[in-house]
């Protein structure tokens, strides 16, 4: 392991500053309006007729070199109270909008939209996103890495559209209590994007390199004040609710239950960077259930998290390791026993610390059936940016048993010493100036009271990307005894190392925007350097300019088992621990032009799969009724042909989903799945009434049923009413 520590302290005293940043000179001045500003999407007003306009929009796809041919400006100005933002979008007719909903938080790529990218402390790392549809929904995220957003951020600002024969108009109003930034600082980081679905078009006023998203903040521009931005306010805000529930199993045959519960979260502004999160008896009824998938792996398959009080901020804690190794897991907290409350600190301390510790009580349960020790979780971690736009970031994660008895007698808190798991880790993220190069090293290692030996996991991720070339490098290594019981780790024992490269070409007529090839290559061992598992994967791909795509791939898989497996995942015969299997398959998909009010996806593949052969065919089917409904089909087949004396099966996925968005405070989810595999269907509808911003009244249908005659198996009704109160 010494080479590794070697990498791991040699690696981040590199500095790459020979790398220019590309934008220095993309500068928007701001001035503060001298008159009150009325958000009517008119921009009327004296003071944006004297602010200073910025315009010609560079294209960032389909290619980099050229002007957009829809053209859009942009200025700004402030007061005491707002950033105000507006914004001239030229060369669109009203029949020619793309908006595929009037929810919140729309997708970044499928609507279009006008859209800023804040960056006021400096880090071209970390930022704010706000965005707004023709049809004037709204959508917010924090921007993290540099680029990847996180629409899970939900706080209130304002914003009006009007729309014209040739032009629409935006004009908007972010209060400064809003945002996190330091009023010292004469200037921020600055972008503003253009998404022209009908023109599959996307363009930037800084231009940002095709092979780059439009949120990189590498690429953005400066905004100069004309004196420091005011100091922020203190931004507080408790978020009660109020729910009440109605289930019955009949399945088991319980009784029906009629339950009412009470909580609330609060958001408080601790400085100009930090938030306070809070939550007490957190109720998370109204969260989306799980997309459903046919099970055919060894391992644990990783779900993500969608309950609302873990999402915001999660870069923080959930970036660490990589997508088999990751020390924290927010899943594992509060599914099997009720959450009690919790806290939350995070975010910026200065302009190159950002910090985050989250503190979760769980509650003991007392099912004859399985009793379950209360648990306290503490997971803290801190983010220093170092070497221009890189970091190093440590992370601790400890849970321990702590209940809280509740009797006639007393009521306490004990805690049992013995009974805990913790990690800690230091990642080094690495990140250029010009974002070509990127990556990180990482070493993590877990502390139980027993098995202390062998316990650690290490990583390296390198990516390298410029216009025509991506080149990747992973390897891992996880010791046999590391246990991160608050993480996600589906294997342990194992070292893998995993090549990859593409390569693009850029024609210069044709439907064609990009086609190339890549070849993946995995190869993993145990620790004992039996080799385990290896794959090879080749592809070549055509992304078209009217944003379809065309895919054909062949891989090569080997497999020695390292326990017994029943390739179907049914309970049939099981193939032999250390037996050796290797097949060939092949595949080809299709994504259709998702501009189009119909579209779909679909991939086939087939060949070997352990002893036998599979096909297996996925998809889905969409079709817009723009922008109030939308219809979709996700479906997958799975036909399994093993020798004789093994299963045989064929399994079938079907997801109907229809989503209703009336109007822009008005949503409806019925979602349906039948899942072959695990002999259910399960219907989810959820409405929700968003009343006031950020408030919102939520009444969630679930059942499920034997498919065969569809009986009941059990069911649930549940009302919630959140209200957003500003102290």
């Amino acid at each position: 392991m010494k080479k590794y520590f070697l990498i791991f302290l040699i690696l981040p005293s590199f500095h790459f500053s020979v790398f220019s940043q590309a934008n220095e000179g993309m500068k928007l001045n701001i001035k503060k309006a001298e008159q009150a500003i009325k958000v009517d999407g008119i921009l009327d007003e004296p003071d944006w007729k004297t602010a200073e306009v910025q315009g010609d929009f560079r294209l960032n796809f389909p290619v980099d070199t050229a002007q957009a041919e829809a053209q859009s400006e942009v200025m700004v100005t402030y007061d005491k109270e707002f950033l105000y933002v507006g914004a001239i979008l030229h060369g669109q007719t009203p029949d020619e909008y793309v908006v595929t909903s009037l929810k919140r938080d729309f997708d970044f790529f499928q609507n279009d939209q006008f859209a800023i990218f804040i960056d006021p402390f400096l880090d071209r790392t970390n930022g704010f996103n706000f965005a707004i549809s023709p049809e004037g929904v709204q959508r917010e995220g924090l921007i993290f890495n540099g680029r990847r957003t996180n629409t899970d951020w939900d706080n209130r600002w304002f914003s009006k559209v009007t729309k014209q024969a040739d032009r629409w108009v935006v004009e908007i109003a972010i209060p400064f209590k809003t945002l996190r930034y330091k009023s010292d600082n004469p200037v921020w980081n600055i972008n503003f994007a253009r998404i022209n679905v009908h023109d599959n078009q996307w363009s930037t006023w800084a231009p940002v390199p095709q092979q780059f998203f439009p949120t990189s903040l590498n690429f953005a521009g400066t905004l100069a004040w004309d004196t420091a931005p005011p100091a922020p306010k203190a931004n507080i805000a408790v978020i009660p609710y109020l729910s009440g529930g109605y289930t019955k199993d009949s399945e088991n045959n319980t009784p029906s239950d009629v339950t009412g519960d009470v909580g609330f979260d609060a958001k408080i502004g601790i400085s100009s960077g930090l938030t306070l999160d809070l939550t007490v008896n957190p109720d998370f009824s109204q969260v989306e259930v799980d997309q459903q998938v046919t099970n055919l792996d060894r391992f644990e398959l990783f779900f993500p998290e969608r309950r609302q009080f873990f999402l915001e901020n999660q870069d923080l804690f959930a970036e660490f390791g990589s997508n088999r190794i990751r020390p924290f897991f927010s899943r594992r907290i509060g599914l099997n026993s009720p959450i009690i409350a919790g806290a939350r600190l995070s975010g910026k301390v200065n302009n190159s610390l950002r910090v985050g510790v989250l503190n979760i009580q769980t509650k003991e349960t007392t099912d004859e059936e399985e009793a379950i020790n209360g648990q306290n979780f503490t997971i803290a971690a801190v983010q220093k940016q170092v070497f221009g736009q890189s970091n190093i970031s440590f992370i601790f994660v400890n849970r321990q048993q702590f209940d809280v008895f509740r009797t006639q007698e007393r009521s306490a808190f004990t805690g049992n010493n013995d009974d805990f798991n913790r990690v800690v880790g230091l990642d080094y993220n690495l990140r250029t100036r010009n974002n070509k190069l990127s990556g990180k090293i990482f070493y993590h290692q877990s502390i139980s009271t027993e098995n202390n030996t062998d316990n650690f996991a290490h990583g390296v991720q390198l990516r390298y990307n410029t216009r025509n070339l991506f080149v990747a490098w992973n390897h891992d290594i996880i010791g046999d005894n590391y246990n991160a019981e608050t993480g996600f780790v589906p294997r342990t024992g194992t070292f893998r190392v995993q090549p990859f490269a593409r390569y693009r070409f850029y024609p210069k007529k044709g439907k064609i925007n990009r086609h190339g090839p890549g070849i993946r290559f995995e190869q993993l061992y145990s620790n004992g350097n039996d080799l385990t598992d290896r794959s090879i994967r080749g592809f070549y791909d055509f992304n078209f300019k009217n944003s379809s795509r065309l895919e054909f791939g062949a891989s090569r898989q080997f497999v020695k088992l390292t326990s017994s497996f029943d390739p179907t995942n049914s309970d049939g015969r099981e193939l032999a621990e250390n037996s050796e299997h290797a097949w060939s398959s092949y595949n080809i998909g299709f994504t259709s032009d998702r501009r189009k009010l119909f579209n779909f996806q679909t991939n086939l593949s087939y060949g070997g799969f352990f002893n036998g052969e599979r096909l297996n065919v996925n998809g889905n089917i969409n079709y817009r009724i723009q922008p109030i409904a939308s219809i979709g089909i996700r479906a997958s087949f799975n036909q399994i042909d093993l020798p004789e004396g093994f299963n045989d099966r064929n399994f079938f996925l079907i997801g109907p989903r229809l989503d209703l968005t009336l109007t822009d405070k008005i949503f409806i989810t019925t979602f349906v799945q039948y899942n072959d595999q695990i002999d259910n269907v399960n219907l989810n509808t959820r409405f929700q009434w968003r009343f006031k911003p950020v408030s919102d009244l939520f009444i969630v249908y679930t059942e499920n049923y034997l498919p065969q005659n569809f009986a009941s198996k059990n069911r649930a009704l549940i009302l919630k009413f959140t209200y957003w109160l500003n102290v």
